[in-house]
């Protein structure tokens, strides 16, 4: 027997679900609005997981130009059927207000680690898509039903059938479940177990009321009768336990016949408090009872930290390097973009500079062309820095090391010129805090008196964030005062006074670069580490 840790996928990896083929597990998770669309994560004995790449890498399969923060893709689904994988995901355009843009649409490959097809646009009448393939050949359509009237927002769940030869929806659209009085009914998946067809369900919302419901019926479009010990999976009642939000999951079953949920989860830095390493992804073990229902099998829904597995043999997973030096390295599949891929035309491995090129681009504020690559923040405790050679003309172009959240939350440790004209090119350090869209500096400009490359460092301990620079390698200075970290998170975001929302991701940190001139003035990284001195 072996023991995984949760979460299994530390650090924004939500709205997991999961397949198993053979002896091989997959799990896929949201991105929002970070580009290249829905993670895929491969294990071979639930406890070592591994990132082997983003499914969705065109513009033509994921357009998210303009998208709004925590928009973009919602809640994709992985399935397998006849030898073919089959992804399908909502790319929301718009959420404020009663009304909510919701196009869904599907990928598919014979090949998970390979090249998916172009994208079939389905339909858009909510989010939360998934597809259920039946054994008796028959596909069918789930989402959850966005219902703007008196913004209700939720509608239940409905179904139609989806014809897999010529990718289209057929019949009619048909409503199987209206949710129970915990509210909020999303995230639909069914499996089938004998004679019952099971609706898998989060509800409760995506805060510390979130959790798993399920419903049964005979037939597959129902009627669908409610678990009499819902919700299966939560930790509502349960506000010291060390994971919480728990819920947005999916049941499978292992090769050796034992039953495991994959949830949604979030690890607060204080009891029922903020979370800056964003929702995650979680395993618990499910039994099958003598009345056909499925159960926690440790007897308290809301999840532990270990787990144990049993029948699966130990196979630990290559980890990308938490160092990269560019003169050598490439990046890993950790770092994502926004909104838009990676292409040559604003980063790429510059040769002559043995670094990592970054064409400025747009301000951070921006929904459409940045140029700025980062990570998620996997654990309470993170150290990241890297090295960059920038020589700006003017105040307008920045470059440097940014923890950040969404477009109206981050600070920016950066390098900035003087006015311009200003023939001396001075270079200056500063910090910018934006917090609600509101920007300020919370310590005096720092005039650099070199011209060489200037190293940026930042320690993200808890809700406390502190950035370092040197001139030397090593000689590392404070600079600035200590900021609050924690103001990157959900929690955080969705209790501003004007209730930004939607709010689904979780603290990155990354190099970024702007021209705001539109010269494309380049910066230059040397390289880029990311370590976790409390070995989470």
């Amino acid at each position: 027997m072996s023991m995984l840790q949760n979460p299994i996928l530390r650090g924004f990896n939500p709205d997991p679900n999961i397949v198993r083929v053979n002896n091989d597990y997959y799990i896929a998770t949201s991105t929002f609005e970070w580009f290249g669309g829905v993670q895929i994560h491969h294990s071979t004995d639930l406890v070592n997981w591994r990132v082997i790449g983003q499914a969705l890498n065109t513009v033509e399969q994921l357009d998210m130009r303009g998208v709004p923060d925590s928009c973009g893709v919602w809640a994709a689904q992985l399935s397998y059927n006849n030898g073919r994988f089959y992804l399908v995901y909502t790319n929301v355009k718009s959420f404020d207000g009663p009304y909510k843009d919701t196009p869904n649409y599907f990928v598919s490959t014979t090949d998970i680690t390979g090249n998916w097809s172009q994208a079939t646009y389905l339909n858009s009448s909510g989010f939360d898509p998934s597809i259920f393939h039946d054994d008796d050949g028959k596909s069918y359509l789930l989402n959850m039903l966005v219902d703007h009237r008196n913004n209700a927002l939720f509608g239940g769940i409905v179904m139609q059938e989806l014809c897999l030869k010529t990718n289209k929806l057929i019949g009619d659209v048909k409503p199987i479940f209206s949710g129970t009085e915990l509210g909020c009914t999303e995230g639909p998946h069914i499996l089938k177990r004998g004679d019952y067809y099971y609706l898998i369900t989060a509800e409760g919302g995506t805060g510390y009321e979130h959790c798993i419901s399920v419903a049964r019926a005979k037939n597959v479009f129902g009627p669908y009768q409610v678990h009499p010990h819902n919700p299966v999976i939560t930790a509502a009642h349960e506000p010291s336990n060390t994971l919480q939000k728990c819920g947005h999951g999916d049941f499978f079953q292992t090769q050796t016949g034992d039953w495991y949920t994959v949830f949604l989860t979030s690890r607060p830095l204080t009891e029922r408090g903020r979370c800056i390493t964003g929702r995650e992804t979680g395993i618990e073990q499910i039994i099958w009872k003598d009345d056909g229902w499925p159960y926690a099998k440790h007897t308290n829904k809301a999840p532990r930290i270990h787990v144990p597995v049993e029948g699966l043999t130990l196979n630990p997973q290559p980890q990308p390097t938490t160092h990269i030096d560019f003169s050598k390295d490439d990046l890993t599949v950790d770092f994502q973009s926004l909104r838009m891929p990676m292409c040559k035309s604003w980063v790429y491995k510059n040769t002559q500079k043995a670094s990592l090129t970054l064409v400025g681009k747009e301000s951070l504020s921006s929904l459409h062309q940045q140029s700025f690559i980062a990570r998620r923040v996997q654990a309470h405790h993170t150290v990241s820095s890297t090295c960059v050679d920038f020589a700006p003309s003017s105040f307008q172009q920045m470059a440097g090391l940014v923890c950040y959240y969404n477009t109206a939350h981050y600070y920016y440790l950066h390098i900035s010129g003087g006015d311009v004209g200003d023939e001396t090119t001075p270079r200056y350090l500063n910090i910018i805090s934006c917090d609600k869209y509101q920007t300020s500096t919370p310590v005096a400009p720092l005039l650099l008196k070199t011209n060489k490359p200037v190293y940026l460092k930042a320690d993200f301990n808890g809700a406390q964030l502190q950035f370092y620079y040197a001139t030397e390698k090593n000689c590392w200075i404070k600079f600035g005062p200590v900021l609050d970290g924690s103001i990157l998170s959900d929690d955080y975001v969705q209790q501003s006074p004007q209730g930004y929302r939607p709010c689904f991701t979780g603290a990155f940190v990354g190099m970024a670069c702007q021209d705001l001139s539109g010269r494309n003035k380049e910066a230059h990284y040397s390289f880029f580490n990311y370590d976790e001195p409390s070995g989470e």
